[in-house]
Parts: C-alpha cells; structure tokens; sequence
C-alpha cells in the first residue's frame, strides 16, 4: 500500500506537477475540491494557488455535464447492458431525490447543494440536479460556480488553519 501513495504522490508532483495535480484531483467526482485543496495544502502549495487550480479543476467538467448528461443517463437507461442501466438508474434517482429541495430555490439552491464541503454534494452532482430540473445552462454553470467558489474558500480555510496549527505546535 506504501508503495501505491508513493507512486501517487510522484506521479502528481513530479509528472503532473503539484499545480496540475490539484487539478485533476478536484476533477474527479466525489474527491472535488473536497480533497484536491488538502492535496495542495499537503504538497506546501501557497493557499491561493491550491484554491485557484481546485476551483478550475471542479469547473472544467460542469459545461460537459449540463449540456449532455441528460442524453447520457436517457441512453444508459434503455442500454441493454445491464450494468449501463443500472448506472442511469442510480443518476436518475440521485437527481430526483434532492430535486424538490432544490427545485424550490432553483439558483440558490443548486449554489448552496454544491457550497456545502461534503462527499456527494459538488459541483457534479449540482451539475446534475440542475440539468434534470431543466435549468438554463448559464444560470446552472453561475449557480455551480459560486458554490465551488465558496466550498473552496471552506476548504481552504479549513486544510491551511490545519497546516498551520501543526506548524505551530511540531
């Protein structure tokens, strides 16, 4: 298992580059920003550069989303390949069951879904919540936006105050 992390951790600083791997970290779904700004705070980059490279990581799918998930989840629902299907399924049913709540506050509350620092509430899922609620794209991407925006300025908060404690008191 060492010797995975320290594969992972060469590959983002030394070949990506500790900029570009915040990036692609907070890329990913689920990890986001959530996990890409720790990633920066813990390869010592200055707090503005983590946020920076994080937020333009989180943001770089959300147009993909918004403009084609609900064609792809419509074809892996009648996708004969069951495991497709499932899939479009579970979208399906993760989108509804937020959609009443943000449903009711359309902008805002795609803005505050996507804010809060938690595993399953960024900016791809908001991305997805305001497709099936059938927001106007440019609207969604500014509602998904200023919530990574927020999220990340938590975050930050939050990994450098703890960097900064444990250089405190090391």
């Amino acid at each position: 298992m060492h010797a995975i992390i320290e594969a992972i951790e060469v590959f983002l600083t030394e070949t990506l580059g500790a900029h570009f791997g915040v990036m692609i970290c907070a890329m990913i779904p689920i990890i986001e920003l959530r996990g890409a700004i720790p990633l920066g705070a813990a390869l010592q980059l200055p707090w503005w550069q983590s946020y920076l490279f994080a937020v333009l990581g989180n943001m770089l799918p959300v147009p993909f989303i918004l403009l084609f998930i609900k064609k792809v989840i419509a074809w892996m629902t009648r996708c004969r390949i069951k495991f497709f299907n499932k899939i479009g399924g579970w979208l399906t049913r993760k989108a509804e069951k937020n959609r009443h709540k943000i449903e009711k506050y359309s902008f805002w509350g795609v803005c505050l879904f996507v804010a809060i620092p938690l595993p399953v509430t960024g900016a791809w899922t908001g991305s997805l919540v305001a497709a099936t609620i059938d927001m106007k794209p440019h609207k969604a991407f500014l509602s998904c936006l200023l919530g990574v925006m927020l999220a990340g300025a938590i975050m930050t908060l939050a990994s450098y105050s703890v960097v900064a404690a444990f250089k405190i008191f090391a």
